[in-house]
């Protein structure tokens, strides 16, 4: 019997996060798992997975019994294994199967838990107060249809027990839960998924997309690997975001530098009546590490001058040379008016790196001549980077909310084929997908990011990246996790995640990124 102090269980959320972890498809996850039982003697990986899981619970230190419910699959059989090696390891634990086992696997499962004595019955208790942990193994990933009848019941008591006093672990996805895209195989009448919520997942082979997008980061709580010995894709389609991507990209500050190595960047937006968007992403750009920070507005009411940042140089954009800068910010505040789209134009046309946000995605998606000449960029090897929100995203696709919410990972693909672009599809887990393939799962942030402003200065840290010439992808990459982490920093700190504004994300992204990369 397989060792469970040999699988290493790998946590996704300490610090630092500093590896790019694959995250594998179901279709990639059914490649692995069909080359290992090719290679390897039969019930391995199930013996890997339950030990690991059991390995987990006794880790946690808890003394109390154990709940677990099985599935008719696979899934089910992980938690009978799971069970087994509890029972042998001293642990009272108790299984609730409503429906046997069937797969060969699960059944030589059965056989191992029944060997072991534990109790399996098809009841479920009143309460479960007399247990510590609640396991869900009833579907994993597996499951492409709704949850029904009795697990449908099981699954709202355990997220009821999440959401009350915790210490629900899902065996490697919980039930319910797409593992391809974060979203809920089906959804109740006023909109909650109907999935298991755990507090807890721990997650077979390696990493899934589902479980850092969309509903996921809700729906798994912290998430661990246990990689079952199996080496993953050495070039998966989708990875976790990570400094080790974006890291070595930035330039280093050496003593002989100056304010030009770090490159000039102009924020473009403020119509009349909205000067406040540029200004807070131009203070963020500052924060992030650009050489000099320009605003360039459109409207008629701009400030002379910023008071807290009198470094900022604030500009009408008709006296303003936006060709002699080294990236531009364009959309914060712009408004979509004539005058604003015939800007844009001008702006696409210019040798410079770009980003467009805001009103400038409005503008390109209404706008098919716009659309085209920010593809034709890309096409020249020049991508700009799209930060769409998901209703600016289904608009720039001609969709809805709702289809883009339901796959986010193949919304931002869209996005960046057919505008040659980087995509940044924001929301919880962000996307950064590039036009040659790349994806990013983005897995810092949280609710402090949900108001008014965040959207404005992620779009000025990028820009600042871009000014100190950092490829798009890339900075993209950057801009994503030093926002998201500053919001997780924040919050710990007592800052969020209620009222945290726009404006406080600035000098805390500036103090992880000294630390994180440039500490001597």
């Amino acid at each position: 019997m397989t060792d469970s102090a040999s699988i290493p269980l790998t946590p996704l959320y300490t610090e630092p996060r500093d590896r790019a972890i694959a995250l594998l498809t179901l279709d990639e996850l059914r490649t692995l798992e069909q080359r290992a039982a090719a290679s390897l003697p039969a019930n391995t990986l199930m013996a890997r997975a339950g030990a690991a899981a059991a390995q987990f619970i006794v880790d946690s230190g808890s003394q109390r019994p154990v709940w677990i419910v099985a599935g008719p699959g696979n899934n089910g059989g992980d938690a009978l294994v799971m069970a087994a090696r509890l029972k042998q390891s001293g642990v009272a634990v108790e299984v609730c199967m409503p429906v046997e086992v069937k797969p060969d696997d699960a059944r030589w499962a059965l056989n191992e838990a029944r060997q072991a004595g534990v109790k399996i019955t098809a009841d479920i208790p009143a309460s479960f107060d007399d247990f510590g942990w609640l396991v869900d193994g009833m579907f994993g990933i597996g499951l492409g249809r709704p949850l029904e009848g009795v697990f449908a019941d099981i699954a709202a008591r355990l997220s009821k027990r999440s959401r009350a006093s915790g210490n629900v672990l899902a065996l490697d996805i919980a039930s319910g839960l797409s593992s391809d895209t974060g979203e809920p195989v089906s959804r109740s009448n006023d909109g909650r998924a109907q999935a298991v919520r755990a507090t807890h997942t721990i997650t077979f082979i390696g990493g899934k997309p589902g479980l850092f997008t969309g509903d996921g980061r809700d729906l798994s709580g912290k998430v661990y690997i246990a990689d079952l010995g199996l080496d993953a894709f050495a070039q998966p389609s989708v990875v976790l975001n990570a400094p080790s991507l974006f890291g070595p990209h930035l330039p280093p500050r050496d003593f002989a530098t100056n304010k030009g190595t770090f490159g000039t960047l102009a924020v473009i937006g403020g119509d009349t009546g909205m000067c406040g968007a540029p200004i807070l992403a131009a203070r963020m750009a500052l924060y992030g590490g650009a050489g000099k920070v320009n605003v360039a507005f459109i409207g008629t009411d701009s400030p002379p001058y910023d008071p807290p940042h009198p470094e900022l140089m604030l500009h009408h954009v008709d006296q303003f040379l936006l060709d002699k800068m080294d990236a531009l910010a364009v959309g914060c505040g712009m408004g979509q008016s004539e005058r604003a789209k015939k800007l844009l134009a001008n702006v696409l046309v210019l040798d410079v790196p770009k980003l467009f946000d805001a009103d400038a995605l409005n503008l390109i998606s209404s706008d098919e001549n716009l659309a085209s000449k920010v593809a034709e960029r890309g096409t020249r090897g020049d991508p700009c980077v799209l930060t769409p929100h998901p209703l600016e995203a289904a608009r720039l696709l001609g969709s809805d909310v709702k289809k883009v919410q339901a796959d986010r990972i193949s919304a931002a693909r869209q996005l960046a084929a057919r505008f040659a672009a980087v995509a940044v599809l924001k929301g919880t887990g962000t996307i950064v997908a590039s036009p040659d393939g790349r994806v990013s799962v983005n897995p810092t942030g949280n609710a402090a990011l949900a108001t008014g402003g965040t959207g404005d200065v992620l779009g000025g840290l990028i820009g600042a990246f871009l000014a100190q010439r950092l490829p798009a992808y890339e900075a993209a990459l950057a801009g994503v996790y030093l926002h998201g982490l500053a919001a997780e920093a924040l919050t710990d700190e007592g800052e969020g995640p209620a009222g945290l504004t726009a404006g406080e994300l600035a000098p805390k992204v500036r103090n992880l990124l000294n630390r994180l990369f440039y500490a001597t």
